[in-house]
This record gives C-alpha cells, sequence and structure tokens, in this order.
C-alpha cells in the first residue's frame, strides 16, 4: 500500500479534501492534533488520514493551525465520520471547526473550563498510595 504526506495551508485544505473525496479517496480514517507547544509556531498541527480502497492508497494531509484563531473549515458535508474526530479535536485541543453541524464537547462536561490535551494544560495533582509503600507526605 502507498502512501503520501501533503502539507497544506488552512486556506487550501477544504479544497484538497474535496479532490481527494473525487480522486475516490472514500474513507476519512482518523483525524487528531498536535500540539507543539515551545517546538513549532504555529503550535497546532491537525493531521488527517484518507483511505481509497479501490486504489489500495493512503494520504494524509498536514495543516498548521493559526493561534490566533485556531479555526479551520469543518469536512463534515464531505465525510460525516469527521464528525466525532472533529468534536474530539475542539473538545481536547480547542481547535475551531467552521460550519461544523454541532461542535460542542464529546469527551468533557459542558461546563470544563481548558483543553485537557494541551502541553500547557495543568496535570492533575491527586497524590497516588501504593500497597505496602511508604507513605509520602
Amino acid at each position: 500500500m502507498s502512501s503520501e504526506i501533503i502539507n497544506t495551508s488552512v486556506e487550501e485544505y477544504k479544497k484538497l479534501v474535496e479532490s481527494l473525496h473525487s480522486e475516490n479517496y472514500e474513507m476519512m480514517v482518523d483525524l487528531t492534533v498536535v500540539d507543539w507547544f515551545r517546538k513549532k509556531e504555529p503550535r497546532f498541527e491537525v493531521v488527517v488520514q484518507f483511505l481509497s480502497i479501490s486504489k489500495n492508497q493512503r494520504k494524509t494531509i498536514k495543516v498548521f493551525v493559526d493561534d490566533e484563531g485556531l479555526s479551520i473549515p469543518s469536512i463534515t458535508d464531505i465525510y460525516p465520520s469527521a464528525n466525532f474526530y472533529e468534536r474530539e479535536a475542539f473538545d481536547m485541543f480547542g481547535i475551531n471547526f467552521l460550519e461544523h453541524p454541532d461542535l460542542t464537547r464529546i469527551l468533557m462536561p459542558d461546563d470544563w473550563n481548558g483543553h485537557p490535551l494541551r502541553k500547557n494544560y495543568g496535570s492533575g495533582r491527586i497524590p497516588v498510595q501504593f500497597k505496602n509503600a511508604p507513605k509520602v507526605e
């Protein structure tokens, strides 16, 4: 199976996805976000993987999202399977998918503040005590 990685801009993203769909990439397999905190600017990169069963090929699109607006077009109108992936990216990283039909939290409670998978999000401070381990104060 051959695979290709395509880097694109937010402005060209949706057109590229539409062209992949017209080239018989039948499935959007995965959509996730990489937080390059303190390593790259802009810091957030949306990574989307597509599969063409008929061609036995995969393509990956990578898009850096501007830190100011954190917005990228939704592709749910082209690939309905992107719905929950985009909601998870919104919930965990705070990426806004423009024109998404229901961009609401999917994993965290509606009143939760912040986005837990951002690298600058504070980690929990609950001490864990294991059996037979000396107590730490």
